[in-house]
């Protein structure tokens, strides 16, 4: 039988395991195998919520193992190593656990793969940057962010810092997406915090600074856009810098180019994105200079029709440019390689890829919501904001739940989660 394996469990590696497993695996056409070194899975636009406890990983993820056994496909706890394309051999890492092997080195035998394995920040070698920032990359990294905001907050609230008039410092590099909402998740979060009897804690005592080497935030929105966001963070609080380039993070905070100290307690790099360093070399495989695998308009790697790439992983041309690293891309990516591996099983003709852009939304929190809609569809796009945007924003994170677990279970998880909102509290604490 015919054997497909898929690595990396993100938006779109685990909606292709999901759609291959109920048509293929459940029917026995084939042997669907879903590997990730995690056991759960987060929708990654997310992160910025558990990092400021407005989401709780340990409720909303789901476990890849439970998935896989009502989806049709099997799940592998593990970490690529590398590839043996000569013998069809996906290699896999061992896996450690406090000093100890859980998991021996193992080998998955496979007829197709598909790469989904995502993208990591991309720190660009400034100095200091992997010892004193965090990156919002996982769950993990997301759960030690909202760790040290709370004990610096409880920290502050304990002494007579308010009274000398301190405050809480955080400083934030990268005004994309995920800086962005961060920014506006932490003023939602003071606001919580003081709404659950957290002494000397409000807006006043956050200072959160957010920097961007680009002349506007929101470098991947039309100017518009970004000038409406821009100008709800700053009413909010935060101080957003513009045209400014980071040369190295200490324990003091951030340096600038023009020698300037940002202080800050806590730090987050979400500039850039790059493919892990093993993806550089692999088997092989033709790889760009942030280490993801070049594809075809097939999304087939460039010198081997047995493996896809898709999502972050994936250099995908698109007219002038590349397919740009989003979740809605990973989602189109995936949708597309079910078909093409569906054909490639018969002996039929592949089609190509061809990148839709329905937009792009940020929220700001509870604060706002702005975005454009239809992106290169229509002449220009179209500009929405208020509760129209944050219902659009909100409805994104639905369609990924029907696409794994279809409309009947997404309502009934829309209708928990509403009496949810009555009987949790809006913010995690612990």
């Amino acid at each position: 039988m015919t054997n497909i394996v898929v690595v990396g469990g993100g938006a779109g590696g685990l909606e292709l395991a999901t759609k291959l497993g109920r048509k293929l695996g459940k029917k026995g056409k084939a042997n669907i195998t879903l590997v990730d070194r995690n056991r759960t899975h987060l929708w990654k636009p997310l992160l910025h919520e558990v990092a400021t406890g407005s989401l709780d990983a340990g409720i909303d993820a789901l476990s890849y193992r439970t998935h896989a056994a009502k989806q049709g496909f099997e799940f592998q706890l593990g970490e690529m190593q590398g590839i043996d394309r000569e013998q069809r051999k996906l290699m896999l890492a061992p896996m450690m656990a406090e000093g100890q092997e859980v998991l021996p080195a193992r080998q998955l035998d496979y007829d197709y793969l598909v790469i989904a394995i995502g993208s990591v920040s991309n720190d660009f070698n400034t100095p200091g940057v992997k010892q004193h920032c965090i990156f919002l990359d996982n769950p993990e990294r997301a759960e030690l962010f909202h760790t040290r905001m709370l004990n610096r907050f409880l920290q502050f609230s304990q002494n007579d810092e308010a009274e000398k008039g301190g405050k809480v410092k955080v400083a934030i590099v990268g005004a994309g997406a995920t800086g962005v909402e961060l920014s506006a998740e932490l003023y939602n979060a003071v606001d919580q915090m003081r709404a659950y009897g957290v002494p000397k804690v409000s807006a006043q005592c956050l200072e959160v600074t957010l920097v961007e080497a680009g002349p506007r935030i929101l470098p991947a929105l039309p100017e518009r856009i970004s000038g409406s966001a821009h100008s709800e963070l700053t009413k909010m609080g935060v101080d957003v810098r513009t045209a400014t380039r980071i040369t190295e993070a200490n324990e003091q905070g951030l340096m600038t180019a023009d020698g300037e100290l940002i202080e800050a307690d806590l730090m987050v790099w979400a500039a850039g994105i790059k493919c892990p360093s093993f993806m550089q070399d692999l088997a092989g495989l033709e790889s760009n200079r942030i280490n993801q695998l070049v594809v075809k308009p097939s999304l087939q790697t460039s010198n081997d029709e047995r493996i896809y790439a898709i999502g972050d992983c994936a250099a995908c041309a698109m007219g002038e440019g590349w397919v740009p690293p989003r979740a809605q891309s990973a989602h189109q990516m995936a949708s597309l390689v079910y078909k093409n591996l569906a054909k490639q099983l018969q002996n039929k003709p592949l089609q190509d890829f061809h990148y839709h852009d329905h937009g792009s939304l940020v929220s700001l929190s509870n604060y706002s919501t702005v975005g454009s809609l239809m992106g290169n569809l229509m002449r220009g796009s179209m500009k929405v904001e208020g509760q129209l945007a944050r219902l659009i924003y909100l409805s994104l994170y639905r369609m990924h739940h029907i696409a794994l677990h279809g409309y009947v279970k997404t309502g009934l998880m829309i209708l928990v989660g509403r009496i949810n909102q009555v009987l949790r509290p809006k913010m995690k604490l612990h």
